[in-house]
């Protein structure tokens, strides 16, 4: 009889015998500047000669979260569930998306523990607007301030960013599934 490795625990069971299912997600979205559009990130209108293209109003940062939550609950992308030929999405905000990403997760019985955001952009500096992209996302996804981190970089003017050609964001997060969920 093959021996289990102690230090090993199994898949869900588990993980669940000792509280909560925790997953963890990660997202990464690009999209390129334009001119004419509004720039808007983690759901802050940002004020900048160029804005980002796309269907929705373009928000690469909340692309990304969206992505990292719904692959941690293993549920797909958002364009699986927001697809860009769809014309209900044209110019929506993202931060409904980002709700309705929520609602998706709650009904498969997970919620948010905490977010991570890094956005790569050459220009505009992004730190005066740090707090009320924080404040956004907290109330969009029920967590306090401090479940939610928003960082800003560039990438010393190397590559599409660099260059100014388009916005990056990578996000991080991590959801549950409470014990009695």
């Amino acid at each position: 009889m093959a021996r289990r490795n102690r230090g090993t625990p199994r898949r869900e069971g588990a993980a669940r015998r000792r509280g909560a299912l925790i997953r963890v997600g990660v997202g990464y979205d690009v999209h390129a500047t334009a001119l004419g559009r509004k720039l808007v990130l983690c759901g802050v209108e940002i004020l900048h000669e160029r804005g980002l293209a796309g269907h929705s109003d373009a928000d690469v940062a909340l692309h990304a979260l969206c992505d990292a939550l719904l692959g941690a609950a293993a549920l797909g992308d958002i364009g699986g569930h927001f697809p860009d030929t769809d014309p209900a999405y044209k110019d929506v905000s993202s931060l409904v998306l980002l709700s309705r990403v929520r609602a998706v997760l709650e009904e498969k019985g997970f919620q948010p523990l905490n977010v991570d955001l890094t956005v790569v952009a050459q220009e505009p500096k992004l730190a005066p607007y740090v707090p009320e992209m924080r404040k956004r996302i907290a109330a969009c996804l029920k967590l306090p301030p401090d479940g939610v981190s928003v960082k800003a970089t560039t990438t010393e003017r190397l590559g599409f960013t660099g260059r100014e050609e388009g916005i990056a964001a990578h996000a991080v997060c991590t959801i549950h599934s409470p014990p009695n969920a």
